[in-house]
């Protein structure tokens, strides 16, 4: 998807689930005018204690804000999606894709004083999201779009298709690819238009160190700082490339890059 445009794009990275850091950076944001334009890169739900309320917090954004609002989507919302027409649960039982958060938080279920994913009686409406998730969120992440590109960049959630030096544009890259790619080619050898991406922690891109700012190499950016896992929150402003974060400690920082 492109689109024209004359005005900032302020991109905020993956989420997952922490509504509270989500309405913390969006106050801490400028005023968004009619020619901005809100990015947000995907990997709304799951780990976190809240992804309901942060996809009601997105899903109310067109009445709050006059900017254009672009929410790609995320793997963690493919995989669910995935869920309910497989139906296999190879997403939804690895403890660290986080989606028991998820349905707790849809379902106000409370997590097993046990330490279990979900409880016994639980376990096989977990199994099918169709019948925990409301039916107009389940049509809201089938519309998430894969990419978006506008004047100062193209936006996608993990990567491009390609190898080496080189890499598809988003329209010729396989969904797949747009959802999930980790390659590290990608991280250290595309050389195409500017692009930011989030899906890989900015602690595990080239050179992997302990970090929770954003990531740059050449015309790549990378925004994915850890929500949550205990990082925080990232948006970057564009043609600017002002950072600001929000932390879950309260802490906030501007800088840039």
């Amino acid at each position: 998807m492109t689109a024209p445009g004359t005005g900032r794009t302020f991109v905020i990275g993956d989420i997952h689930g922490e509504r509270v850091l989500l309405e913390t950076l969006l106050g801490a944001m400028p005023f968004i005018a009619p020619d901005d334009t809100l990015v947000f890169l995907g990997d709304y739900i799951d780990r976190g204690p809240d992804s309901r309320g942060v996809v009601e917090v997105l899903r109310r954004l067109p009445e709050k804000t006059v900017g254009k609002l672009v929410l790609l989507r995320g793997n963690h919302e493919d995989a669910l999606l995935g869920e309910i027409t497989e139906r296999n649960g190879a997403f939804l039982m690895p403890s660290g894709n986080g989606v028991a958060s998820t349905f707790h938080s849809f379902t106000d279920e409370a997590p097993p004083a046990d330490g279990a994913m979900v409880s016994a009686e639980n376990f096989m409406r977990y199994l099918d999201p169709s019948k925990w998730l409301p039916p107009a969120v389940i049509a809201w992440m089938e519309a998430l779009p894969l990419w978006y590109r506008d004047q100062h960049a193209t936006y996608v959630h993990a990567g491009l298709e390609g190898e080496g030096a080189v890499w598809n544009l988003p329209e010729a890259s396989s969904t797949k690819s747009l959802l999930w790619q980790r390659e590290q080619d990608f991280f250290l050898e595309y050389a195409g238009p500017p692009l930011v991406f989030g899906h890989t922690l900015t602690s595990d891109l080239p050179p992997e160190e302990k970090r929770t700012t954003p990531w740059t190499r050449g015309p790549l950016i990378g925004l994915d700082t850890g929500a949550g896992k205990g990082g925080p929150l990232s948006c970057l402003e564009l043609p600017s490339r002002t950072i600001r974060q929000v932390f879950p400690d309260g802490d906030r920082t501007e800088f840039s890059i």
